[in-house]
């Protein structure tokens, strides 16, 4: 019966913790790292089984919340998700399949950036801040083109 108690006990604090704001399996093992053990990954399992941890879904929804909000290369979205604790596989799976979708959104990222800080910098000097922060030579040659016309 006790365990039963502290099952339920942890299980509502996790899940709180959870629907205040999408969370990965890793946040919650180190928000919680107090509580690891067994009790910890039960709790984990039942709710991954109800569907509350999916980091497949937290991969989803993070990069259009990064789409909507940021200029980002595909190099740090994957940085971002890393530092969240989702697995390297994941990412390059969920990568790999919108690939297409990706590449526009970095070109559409690298071109605002390289025309807000063109009035400010000369055109090399953007380029490498760009090649800095992980845009890729192909996605930067389009914004060159782009620019240009």
């Amino acid at each position: 019966m006790e365990y039963l108690e502290e099952f339920d006990k942890l299980k509502t604090k996790v899940l709180k913790y959870i629907l205040f704001k999408k969370r990965t399996e890793h946040e919650i093992r180190q928000k919680f790292i107090s509580d690891e053990g067994e009790l910890l990954d039960d709790v984990i399992d039942e709710l991954k089984e109800l569907d509350y941890i999916n980091d497949e879904k937290y991969i989803e929804k993070a990069v259009k919340e990064f789409i909507n909000l940021n200029n980002l290369s595909i190099k740090e979205i994957e940085y971002k998700l890393i530092s969240k604790g989702i697995k390297k596989g994941l990412i390059d799976t969920y990568i790999y399949n919108n690939k297409e979708e990706l590449l526009e959104y970095e070109i559409k990222s690298a071109k605002n950036i390289f025309i807000k800080k063109l009035n400010l910098q000369d055109k090399e000097d953007i380029l490498n801040y760009l090649r800095k922060k992980g845009y890729m030579e192909d996605s930067l040659k389009i914004v060159m083109q782009e620019v240009e016309e």
